[in-house]
C-alpha cells in the first residue's frame, strides 16, 4: 500500500469515527491534516481494541498494536494507520511515548472500572489526553513548557465531555467513570446510575462535571496564539466543537442514556460559521 492510499484509508476512518473531533482537520494545510488523520487513526485502532466485542483477547489484541507502533517508529509498518503514520513522522516529531500513554490507558480499562476520586480520574486522563497533546503539539508546532501545560488543560478537556457523554455507553461496557465520591457528595448511588435514572441528583452532578469540563477549555484554548498560525483555526474548532456538545448534553437535562448525543452537519456547520466570523 503506498502512503497516499494509507491517507485516504485514514482519512475515511476520521470522518466515519471521528465526527466532532475532526470538524475543523479541513482548514488544516495538506501535510497537516493527513498527519492528525494518520494519528488519529492509529489512536482509534488502538482504543478500539478494548471494547470490540467477541474478537479474541484485549491484551493480546494491545500487544499486536504496541508491535505495529514498534514497526512504524523503525519504518517497517504494515497496518494502513502505520504506513501513513511512518510517513508523517518524516514531517513532524510525534514522539513515540503519545501513543505508549494511549497505550497504557486501554489497558487501565481493561483492570480498572471504577474511579474513588477526581484526581484519581486525572491520572487516566493524563494517560489518554496527554496522547491528543503531544500529537497535536507536534503537528501544530506549539513548544515550550507554557504549550505543554495548556494542551493538558485542552486535552483533558476533549477526555471530560467524552466521559459526560459517554456515561450511557461506558455503563453498558461495566465502568463508571465519574468518580465515586463526587456522586456520593451529589446523592447519586451505583445503582441509581446502573438503572439509568435520571434524577435531579444526577443532573446536579452532571451540570457540577460539565462546568467543570468548561473550565478547562477556558484555560485550553489559551494556547491558540502558541500554535502554528495555519493551525489556530483547526485548534479552535476542536474545542468550540467540544463547548457546544457539553450544551447539547445540558440542552437534553443531561439525558445520556437514552441515547447517544450527537451533534448534526446543521449544528457543526454553524459553529464553523460563527467561529470563522468571530475573531480570537
Amino acid at each position: 500500500m503506498t502512503p497516499d492510499q494509507a491517507y485516504r484509508h485514514c482519512h475515511n476512518l476520521t470522518r466515519r469515527a471521528g465526527p466532532n473531533f475532526s470538524v475543523g482537520f479541513r482548514f488544516l494545510p495538506r501535510d497537516k491534516r493527513r498527519a492528525t488523520e494518520a494519528a488519529y487513526a492509529f489512536c482509534r485502532y488502538l482504543d478500539d481494541q478494548v471494547d470490540l466485542p467477541g474478537a479474541g483477547n484485549p491484551e493480546e489484541r494491545l500487544k499486536e498494536w504496541e508491535a505495529e507502533l514498534e514497526r512504524t517508529y523503525a519504518g517497517r509498518p504494515t497496518h494502513p494507520a502505520g504506513i501513513a503514520l511512518a510517513d508523517a513522522l518524516a514531517r513532524y516529531p510525534i514522539p513515540k511515548e503519545a501513543f505508549e500513554g494511549l497505550i497504557a490507558g486501554c489497558r487501565m480499562d481493561l483492570a480498572k472500572t471504577r474511579y474513588e476520586t477526581f484526581s484519581e480520574l486525572v491520572v487516566y486522563c493524563d494517560l489518554v489526553a496527554t496522547t491528543i497533546r503531544d500529537i497535536t503539539l507536534a503537528i501544530f508546532g506549539a513548544r515550550g513548557e507554557e504549550a505543554v501545560r495548556l494542551g493538558r488543560s485542552f486535552s483533558t478537556a476533549l477526555q471530560l465531555t467524552n466521559i459526560l457523554r459517554d456515561v450511557g455507553e461506558d455503563l453498558d461496557r461495566g465502568r463508571i467513570y465519574l468518580p465515586s465520591e463526587e456522586r456520593e457528595r451529589f446523592g447519586v448511588t451505583e445503582e441509581s446510575l446502573s438503572a439509568r435514572r435520571l434524577t435531579p441528583e444526577f443532573a446536579a452532578l452532571m451540570k457540577f462535571s460539565a462546568d467543570r469540563a468548561r473550565g478547562y477549555f477556558r484555560e485550553g484554548m489559551k494556547i491558540l496564539p502558541l500554535v502554528d498560525a495555519d493551525a489556530r483555526l483547526a485548534t479552535r474548532l476542536m474545542g468550540e466543537v467540544y463547548l457546544r456538545l457539553l450544551d447539547e448534553i445540558e440542552r437534553r437535562n443531561y439525558d445520556v442514556f437514552t441515547r447517544k448525543i450527537r451533534l448534526s452537519s446543521l449544528v457543526k456547520a454553524g459553529v464553523v460559521l460563527r467561529t470563522l466570523l468571530t475573531p480570537v
